[in-house]
């Protein structure tokens, strides 16, 4: 029987039945704009592109989003999965301390795909997730494994915003309402995620939507769209929106920012035309045997990394979130051990690392929280 990658509603619905019908009511509260635009209304600011086909993006190599697979293997895996998933302990935050000045190489990483990056001078922010839970409900759906490392709202003024795809781990109303709110950077998008902000009340002119391969100039850096593997969707239907990895071009540095992605041959175009890079941030969790092709598993990783030119390898899109089947600390622990001379470095959430002279050590700091 066919194992089946369920969109985000799909999944937080199922959910919700299983509750109370006064939960539920309470679960559903919201649902319709967190979902953001519809595909009726996404169609048109997309049609264009040359990845939009029959009505849908389309990836450049077959992307199964799951294969076949056992019901009763699969459920399984899920109950075993609750405990192996999740940290034995708390996770280990340091307080966020960014400098006045972004320095000219350095990143904080808040946990699972947000990242504070630093390059040249400027500061980008990706993928920045500060909900409590990954799901169109505020009460159903992944929770944080850990708290957010710090507010918001401390952060400094940053020039662009980064997003990678419109899945509600990359994507995050609540955060994006806070943001239009204490910040003044435009938010650089793949292709139909504007439709999104523009309806939760992004002021068009700080919206900058970009097919693979498009560029956007803020001050010095360029920022480039650069193709990525996987799928899009907040609702029933999938792939009304573009996804996408990022090129964070300096003057003196650059950083290549993965986001959510299955291992590709363009990793390699990307590197002979915008490497090599000084930091590559790639995601290293919530693989299974189940869906290959949208996720890397670290093996892959470290081949991205190697494709791409990359000098540094930050793991990203673990610890999180419980998305998968594996052990909590399996994403870093395999990553070491395939990633033989390259350096990694794994900083706790909310830990920022100046790559401006050289490779902090990071200590081993996961393994306990596991055990």
């Amino acid at each position: 029987m066919p194992t089946r990658h369920r969109p985000p509603l799909a999944a937080a619905l199922t959910a919700a039945l299983a509750l109370p019908a006064a939960l539920v009511a309470r679960a559903a509260w919201g649902v319709p704009r967190s979902i953001g635009a519809g595909r009726r209304t996404l169609r048109p600011t997309v049609a264009g592109s040359p990845n939009f086909s029959d009505g849908k993006f389309r990836n450049t190599v077959p992307t199964p989003t799951a294969i076949d697979g056992d019901r009763a293997e699969l459920v399984r895996e899920l109950r075993r999965s609750r405990r192996r998933g999740a940290p034995a302990r708390p996770v280990p935050l340091v307080t966020p301390q960014l400098p006045a000045q972004a320095a000219e190489l350095a990143v904080t990483w808040f946990g699972h795909a947000s990242a504070l990056l630093e390059v040249d001078g400027a500061r980008v922010l990706v993928d920045p997730v500060w909900g409590e839970r990954v799901s169109p409900s505020a009460l159903v759906g992944p929770k944080r494994l850990h708290p957010v490392p710090g507010p918001l709202e401390a952060l400094p003024q940053v020039d662009a915003v980064l997003i990678s795809h419109d899945h509600y781990d990359h994507l995050d109303l609540p955060t994006v309402e806070r943001l239009v709110r204490e910040q003044d950077a435009p938010f650089v998008v793949p292709l139909g995620i504007g439709e999104h902000l523009r309806r939760w009340g992004v002021p068009a002119d700080r919206v900058v939507e970009l097919d693979w391969d498009g560029e956007h100039r803020v001050g010095e850096l360029t920022l480039v769209c650069a193709e990525a593997r996987h799928f899009s969707g907040r609702g029933l239907t999938r792939d009304d929106t573009l996804w996408s990895s990022w090129v964070v071009r300096g003057p003196r540095h650059r950083v290549f920012f993965g986001g959510d992605t299955g291992y590709h041959p363009a990793f390699a175009s990307i590197g002979a035309q915008h490497g090599p890079f000084d930091l590559t941030l790639l995601p290293v969790g919530a693989y299974a045997p189940q869906w290959p092709a949208i996720h890397m598993d670290p093996e892959e990783a470290v081949r991205a990394h190697g494709d791409l030119g990359g000098r540094v390898l930050l793991p990203i899109h673990w610890a999180t979130f419980n998305l998968a089947f594996h052990a909590w600390a399996e994403p870093v622990d395999r990553l070491l051990a395939a990633a033989g001379d390259v350096p990694v470095v794994v900083p706790r959430p909310g830990e920022r690392l100046d790559l401006t002279d050289g490779v902090p050590g990071t200590p081993d700091w996961w393994t306990a929280v596991a055990e």
